[in-house]
């Protein structure tokens, strides 16, 4: 329902895949989000709450690839938080890829690929001859020609990107989805099978760097959007701002659903799609709206947090739409479900429909959680979050100065936009609801009181 075409190729390919329309995110940004998908687990068992922390180390053998023995494991992100995990579950990965082999100008794919064995004589025998250090270098011919051939092809890439390359905030590492794609679409027939991976990818994220192909797509188009108060807990960020900033994401999302589409069509003319299954999903969302720009602040609205999730199911020619509320703790279990795996005891979450053998609970409550400002080992004192209940969403936010205690509830159902907080009109939905959250908040900071 969304004013823009923003995902042609998902749109395409969704009419032969299972697509949940009410998918939720375990938190609002990197770290709580993917340790949740990673884990199966919400972030108050976790504990990875806070930026760039990682899962608690008495929790640390409870992720997807320690539940996947005996199959072979890969994974890569570009994404420093996310990273983190993967080493901390490097020892039920068989390859984990190096952040800096997928960014622009690294050799450790070079030397990986060809030198396994001899990794660390590659590495400085590559330092002395090939990089320039105060201008001089052991060989004054192949340094000065690899700098020509790095310059010249970051020339070529900065033609591809007129608002600069994609890369991380505030660093000097870039990469292309291009780079991303030739390399998933190079490695995975060559995997040994049965195979896992695991394959995050920064975009879409800011900043907004999209290709010379989408820039500019949807800057004269009129969208219409409904409009929104200002949060208590936003910016203040203009409205041409936001604006500016929605489109700029949008026109990165096309990017990011041309380099899926790339990877899916290529993937299917291998054959390896006849007997693998592809997921398709997110961490998090993002926003521009409310005063708010970004995923990573207090609040907890349905863009930051309502996510897609769509399962590409081996030989399926049909489109499956699920509308019941999910979350992406089910996604671990429902894995392990349809590869025979046994049920991890850890996880949190339930086999997603339509794979498990009984019909959804209708009254079941899903929750997301943002605990930055909280310490991971401890009760959770200052937090915001959000249970989802059928067609109705609490949203309670406590131990903020802004905000000791603040209480908001949606008909997500009704009013999707969330533009009338029903927590005054319906007080019986509201108590009730609160009551469940306050108990089940209890349980979970039981163990560190």
């Amino acid at each position: 329902g969304y004013g823009r075409e923003t995902t042609p190729n998902l749109s395409k390919l969704a009419e032969h895949a299972h697509v949940y329309h009410n998918h939720y995110a375990g938190g609002n940004y990197t770290t709580p989000g993917t340790a949740s998908l990673l884990t199966g687990t919400l972030p108050w068992t976790h504990r990875a709450l806070r930026p760039s922390t990682r899962v608690a180390d008495k929790v640390a053998s409870h992720n997807l690839f320690n539940a996947f023995q005996g199959y072979y494991r890969i994974a890569y992100t570009h994404n420093g938080f996310a990273n983190k995990f993967l080493s901390q579950f490097s020892t039920f990965i068989e390859e984990w890829i190096p952040q800096q082999n997928l960014f622009i100008e690294s050799y450790e794919g070079l030397l990986d690929t060809v030198f396994h064995k001899d990794d660390e004589v590659a590495g400085v025998a590559w330092a002395r001859n090939i990089e320039i250090e105060q201008g001089y270098s052991f060989s004054l011919f192949l340094s000065h020609l690899y700098s020509i051939m790095s310059k010249k092809r970051a020339e070529n890439i900065k033609e591809q990107f007129p608002l600069g390359m994609p890369g991380i905030d505030n660093t000097n590492k870039n990469f292309t989805l291009e780079d991303a794609t030739n390399w998933v679409t190079n490695r995975l027939p060559n995997l040994p099978e049965p195979f896992l991976g695991y394959f995050h990818f920064l975009p879409p994220h800011h900043p907004y760097r999209t290709s010379k192909e989408f820039n500019g797509q949807f800057a004269k188009d009129q969208l219409k959007l409904a409009e929104k108060p200002i949060d208590m807990f936003s910016n203040k960020h203009p409205n041409e701002d936001m604006l500016r900033r929605r489109t700029a994401y949008d026109e990165f999302i096309l990017y990011a659903d041309n380099a899926f589409g790339e990877i899916y069509t290529s993937l299917e003319n291998s054959g390896i799609l006849e007997n693998t299954w592809v997921i398709f999903t997110s961490d998090h969302g993002e926003m521009s709206e409310r005063g708010i720009v970004g995923h990573a602040g207090e609040t907890l609205y349905q863009p930051l947090i309502r996510i897609p999730l769509l399962i590409f199911e081996p030989g399926k020619k049909t489109r499956t739409d699920i509308y019941s509320q999910t979350s992406a703790i089910d996604l671990l279990p429902t894995l392990a479900h349809i590869a025979n795996q046994t049920h991890p005891a850890w996880t949190e979450g339930t086999i997603l429909p339509p794979f498990a053998s009984a019909a959804p609970d209708q009254n079941r409550n899903l929750y997301t959680i943002q605990a930055r400002y909280n310490e991971n080992e401890a009760p959770l004192t200052q937090a915001t979050i959000a249970q989802i209940q059928g067609s109705y969403k609490l949203v309670y936010y406590f131990g903020y100065e802004k905000a000791p205690e603040k209480i908001q509830l949606f008909d997500i159902q009704a009013d999707p936009e969330e533009l009338i907080d029903l927590s005054q009109s319906q007080p019986d939905i509201t108590r009730k609801m609160l009551t469940t959250l306050k108990a089940k908040l209890d349980e979970v900071n039981k163990p560190y009181q």
